[in-house]
């Protein structure tokens, strides 16, 4: 039975969702009121709050399970550029909502949205490129590291969306990549400098 309830829950979640989304296309969020979703749903208004706070709930239940979902399923070194592709994909595709919820919520609130994944994979990240080149990354350094990049990736996946940066995503994540490298590479390097001995080996892989 708690199943059932559940799956139903799930189900009204998502027609709500949706009937909110296609409403975001066509207007800002502030202009939207629970009243027109729950018709255009054909719902109950009150049934709207057996299920969200708020609208702005709501929209944080859709990137949730649509957006962030994507970056969950791409966990690992080889795998979470893969998992900013389908993001980027899911921006493209969804791009009037998105930009809808960017223009009606401040960017530092949107920002929380995509956060706590995007850290929990870049900082997975950093730990399996550090262990690739051999170096000791302090838990201070991996901290500093992670939120450098997770604030460089979740600021231009909003600039992206605005269509204030150009590239391709392909270019801007193999770009990140590519800068995360580099970093942990030098890092290890002064390393190998400060302590020759310890770092000849390291020297001679990298």
């Amino acid at each position: 039975m708690k199943k059932r309830t559940y799956e139903a829950s799930e189900a009204a979640k998502r027609e709500i969702c949706a009937a909110l989304k296609s409403l975001m296309a066509q207007k800002p969020l502030n202009k939207i009121t629970v009243a027109e979703i729950m018709h255009a749903c054909g719902m109950a208004r009150q049934h709207f709050y057996y299920h969200f706070e708020d609208i702005y709930d709501a929209v944080r239940w859709i990137f949730d399970q649509e957006a962030v979902a994507l970056l969950r399923e791409h966990e690992g070194v080889m795998l979470w550029q893969d998992g900013l592709l389908q993001l980027f994909q899911y921006l493209q595709e969804n791009r009037a909502v998105c930009l809808c919820a960017l223009h009606s919520i401040s960017r530092e609130h949107l920002k929380r949205f995509f956060q706590t994944d995007v850290r929990a994979i870049i900082q997975d990240t950093v730990l399996q490129i550090a262990a690739e080149l051999q170096y000791q990354a302090s838990d201070r350094e991996v901290a500093l590291l992670t939120e450098v990049y997770v604030g460089a990736l979740v600021s231009m996946m909003e600039d992206w969306l605005l269509g204030e940066i150009q590239e391709t995503p392909e270019e801007l994540i193999q770009f990140v990549d590519q800068l995360l490298r580099d970093h942990v590479r030098g890092a290890a390097l002064r390393l190998a400098e400060r302590h020759p001995a310890a770092g000849q080996g390291r020297r001679e892989e990298l």
